[in-house]
């Protein structure tokens, strides 16, 4: 048996898993303990902050032994770790920090050599599907599709709420609240279902701009429309219709990143999901319609679930997931 770690990084904090290994060397992990912190890694003009991401971990690994009963010697020896997998949002465009400095600094204070860094959509995949080939939508504030047939992955939207994120909270979110507003002008497309929702939430109509564009977490706040939106959508042809399309914008997605030969497993995972039947019966309708060849499927785990079972699998030299050089880095695979 050997000691794994797991790390999900994002915009609401850290979380770490400890995991054993199965004694049989295959890459089966057992969650031992877990913990977290609530502050986000900061992000810097040289991306995700590598530094800061190293002083949250050490300590936590600490805990994280010392919940498990592992004797970490006189001196606080932490070499116990057979290999660390770190799932971090922004990872695949924010993470050259993080790929040039960590896997040395976690070898020189953990004395690991086996480390994966991975993009949270990967992570979120692994724990949705393991390691077999599919799909994987990850919905929340944004949404991203992820899919691989083992040999390379491919990568629909996650472009942030500027450009892209089709389909997500703030997504949904932003386009109520201009419904909205165009109920308060008494322009064509408005609702007023949507703009009685708005000034409950946020006050007078008028007062909107300035409370939101301010703001640093404004995906966020736009986000935390989206399920007024969907509250409306059983009333409200408006909301139904901003629902309707974010539907088909998520199975666009998966569309265009499900392997193109075979059946193709789709999971879902994330909060947006969360939203319920006004969501999910016109997803399940335009899944069907864009893929009639794929099964939906429950996902087995969350993101930290499936950094802890990358890192079984670095651990058992059992990784099947492509590595790649923004997605999936593993630097002991890649320099041979």
């Amino acid at each position: 048996m050997s000691w794994v770690l797991g790390v999900d990084s994002g915009g609401s904090g850290l979380r770490f898993a400890l995991g054993s290994t199965a004694s049989d060397g295959s890459a089966a992990v057992t969650t031992v303990a877990t913990t977290a912190s609530a502050e986000p890694v900061r992000t810097g003009p040289s991306g995700i902050d590598a530094g800061q991401l190293l002083a949250r971990l050490l300590p936590a690994v600490d805990t994280l032994l010392a919940e498990a009963g592992v004797d970490q010697g006189a001196g606080g020896d932490r070499t116990t770790l057979s290999a660390v997998a770190i799932g971090a949002a922004g990872m695949a465009t924010l993470g050259d920090g993080l790929r040039a400095e960590l896997p040395a600094a976690l070898e020189r204070s953990l004395g690991v050599r086996r480390v994966a860094l991975a993009a949270d959509a990967v992570t979120a995949y692994a724990g949705a599907l393991g390691q077999r080939p599919g799909a994987v939508v990850a919905a929340g504030t944004g949404m991203i599709a992820l899919g691989t047939d083992l040999t390379g992955w491919r990568r629909a939207d996650g472009w942030g709420h500027l450009l892209g994120d089709c389909g997500g909270g703030a997504w949904i979110g932003r386009a109520g609240l201009e419904a909205a507003m165009r109920a308060h002008d008494g322009r064509r497309g408005g609702s007023p279902a949507l703009l009685s929702r708005i000034e409950a939430m946020f006050g007078p109509a008028p007062e909107l701009p300035g409370l939101l564009y301010p703001r640093t977490d404004r995906p966020a706040v736009l986000a935390s429309f989206a399920p007024e939106v969907a509250r409306c959508a059983a009333g409200d042809p408006v909301a139904e219709g901003i629902v309707s399309t974010a539907a088909r914008h998520i199975a666009e997605a998966a569309a265009a990143v499900c392997p193109p030969s075979g059946a193709c497993e789709v999971a879902l995972t994330g909060g947006l999901f969360g939203l319920g039947d006004p969501l999910l019966v016109p997803l399940r309708a335009e899944l069907a319609g864009q893929l009639p060849h794929a099964t939906t499927v429950s996902s087995a785990t969350d993101p930290l679930g499936g950094a802890l079972l990358i890192a079984g699998a670095l651990a058992a030299d059992a990784l099947r997931l492509p590595p790649d050089a923004r997605l999936l880095n593993v630097p002991t695979e890649q320099d041979g």
